[in-house]
């Protein structure tokens, strides 16, 4: 398990360091295509913030994020649950101490607000998958965009004009605390606690949707975001998001949940591919 371990931990640290390509792509790309002199400086510092901390090692925020995990277990995997969930926990901790994060979790969240110095507990959801390969996707959720996350419990005949009108009122709302241009996961469907799982997932990766009018629900979300200027660091501009990922499920049919969970311009993530030979000793 140690090789496993060390595996999560490295690209775990790489996601603080590094930005995923197509995560810079669409960054430089908005920094050609903005026109506004505020939003141009800051996507500029934007670019060489991420060359500075690919070139010095450090973190590319201050907010090292809170480690939101989903963990898809494989039902014929040649290892038990309780052991990777163990292997993730352990490879978080030295992740965070060997990649200097800054100590961002407190044990209790009303009264003391006790620091535990460890960036645990992390936040971490179980699926059940198919076959013999499990998965483990990380995200540093800084809390600068978690706080601009929300839900709207939509009358179930608003329909997609209702979810766009949410969705733009909730990206209004947020203004420029989230530190755009953003990454938006939005999860529909489900109840309220699904829809908001189902947000977070919608960040995780793309996917192609089986029903086509989710692919063009997506992009007509994005298209109107980017209208309302908010633009990079809230200055104004063309670029409020960067993309917009929707996950949907069935629902009661008295409810539309609507969940948004936003990321800033940094959207860190790992993905680990669990094979068995991970596993081996060296």
């Amino acid at each position: 398990m140690k090789r496993l371990e060390e595996e999560i931990k490295n690209k775990v640290i790489e996601a603080s360091r590094k930005l995923s390509p197509d995560v810079y792509e669409k960054l430089k790309k908005a920094y050609e295509r903005e026109d506004g002199e505020e939003g141009r400086i800051v996507l500029k510092a934007i670019l060489d913030n991420i060359g500075i901390a690919s070139k010095t090692g450090l973190p590319l925020c201050q907010d090292t994020g809170m480690f939101w995990v989903l963990v898809s277990y494989a039902s014929s995997s040649p290892y038990s649950l309780n052991e990777l969930l163990d292997t993730v926990k352990s490879a978080l901790e030295k992740a965070a101490e060997e990649g200097y994060f800054r100590k961002s979790i407190v044990s209790e969240p009303v009264f003391d607000r006790l620091n535990t110095k460890s960036n645990l507990p992390a936040v971490i959801n179980i699926e059940l998958i198919e076959g013999d390969v499990s998965t483990v996707d990380v995200l540093l959720k800084g809390f600068g965009s978690e706080n601009c996350s929300a839900v709207r419990m939509l009358n179930p005949t608003a329909g997609k004009e209702g979810v766009v009108s949410a969705v733009l009122e909730m990206v209004k709302a947020a203004g420029g605390k989230p530190c755009p241009p953003m990454f938006l996961g939005i999860g529909i469907g489900g109840s309220l606690d699904r829809a908001a799982l189902l947000s977070k997932k919608a960040l995780i990766a793309k996917r192609e949707h089986d029903d086509e009018r989710y692919d063009e629900l997506e992009e007509e979300i994005l298209e109107k975001v980017n209208t309302l200027g908010i633009g990079a660091g809230g200055l104004g501009g063309k670029n409020t998001a960067l993309e917009v990922n929707i996950e949907y499920e069935g629902t009661h049919i008295a409810g539309l949940p609507v969940a948004l969970s936003v990321s800033c311009w940094a959207d860190r993530k790992a993905h680990i591919e669990v094979r068995s030979q991970l596993w081996k000793e060296d």
